[in-house]
């Protein structure tokens, strides 16, 4: 059954996989002493600074427990939207990794700002209180919106006045930057954020993320962090290639652009029915939208997608890399086929 219900659904794009082969040869040295790591190292450095570290971890949950360990002590918080992957989805890992009291904000659209932020900014160098860390922003956020460069700065601009740290959450960096028509660096390093976890697998990958300081300072005991976390990989060239591939003429570009094109194919088709109603703006892969429960039943004998708000009928659909054009014309057909038995 074809998907609409999570880029986490989609397979592996075919250079990716190549990757992988190309790589299974002979034996390798463990751990990140091979030359497929330190060729991906040196091609994410092309990236976003030949200064920068980036570490290579398992998963998108172990990226964010690591890179929220390398810039917080147990005495900190973090603040993040109510709506954060950190805080909704990743069963308290955070929490348990690093010790921090976590606070969520509430966000119409899945996005902090200073002014919902400012609040929350009291109770510096009180010893009775959890000491302010960390802002972790996801891009995109979990509602599928875009931070702009000048929404990034005005945050990471606040955390810094106040010896906070920015953390983003890059699962779908891609897909902002296909929107923004900006590149990986532009919307990271150059907007302040401190330290990224930069994710593949939503947009091609087989697995594997990357964590990024992006300062020395932070570096210093990331890799010790990532081995007391159980995510550093003996037979590292396998997480590590794909990076490689990934970075390589723009391929992570391009299936973002693929995917965020399916999506907007996909808007244009629903908006002018009649009983949809969408609950967030279109900005990358992901739509947010109601109808009627009878309608949602319909299509899920047909195509895999969540619910988002089961009591208001809301459900979210996305679109990834390989989604086709008959993918969003046969859904589209079976919507158009029953509108009038509703």
């Amino acid at each position: 059954m074809r998907s609409f219900a999570s880029d986490n659904n989609s397979g592996v794009h075919p250079l990716i996989m190549d990757s992988i082969l190309q790589a299974n040869t002979n034996h390798a040295l463990g751990y990140g002493d091979d030359m497929w790591t330190l060729k991906a190292v040196k091609t994410l450095q092309e990236v976003f600074g030949e200064e920068y570290e980036p570490l290579f971890v398992f998963n998108g949950t172990g990226s964010n427990a690591v890179a929220l360990q390398i810039v917080t002590r147990p005495f900190n918080s973090i603040l993040c939207a109510e709506t954060a992957h950190i805080y909704v989805d990743e069963c308290g890992a955070p929490v348990k990794m690093t010790g921090c009291q976590i606070r969520p904000i509430a966000t119409i659209d899945g996005k902090l700002t200073p002014e919902l932020i400012q609040p929350y900014l009291h109770g510096f160098d009180d010893q009775h209180h959890s000491q302010l860390g960390v802002i972790y922003l996801s891009q995109c956020t979990e509602l599928g919106t875009v931070y702009t460069v000048d929404e990034l700065k005005a945050i990471t601009k606040l955390a810094h006045q106040h010896s906070m740290y920015v953390h983003m959450d890059g699962a779908r960096i891609a897909n902002a930057c296909a929107m923004l028509g900006l590149s990986l660096r532009e919307l990271t390093v150059d907007c302040g954020i401190d330290i990224l976890s930069f994710g593949g697998t939503k947009n091609g990958m087989i697995m594997g993320e990357c964590v990024i300081p992006f300062s020395k300072e932070l570096s210093k005991n990331a890799k010790f962090i990532r081995k007391q976390s159980a995510q550093l990989a003996s037979k590292m060239r396998f997480l590590s290639c794909q990076f490689t591939a990934y970075l390589s003429d723009d391929l992570w570009l391009r299936n973002a652009q693929h995917a965020n094109a399916m999506a907007q194919k996909l808007y244009a088709g629903l908006k002018d029915l009649p009983f949809v109603e969408f609950t967030q703006k279109l900005e990358s892969n992901q739509l947010f939208l109601t109808m009627p429960r009878k309608i949602i039943d319909l299509m899920l004998q047909h195509y895999f997608f969540y619910f988002w708000n089961e009591a208001n009928h809301e459900i979210r659909l996305v679109t990834s890399f390989d989604t086709t054009e008959e993918d969003i014309e046969r859904f589209l057909s079976i919507l158009n086929d029953n509108k009038h038995n509703f």
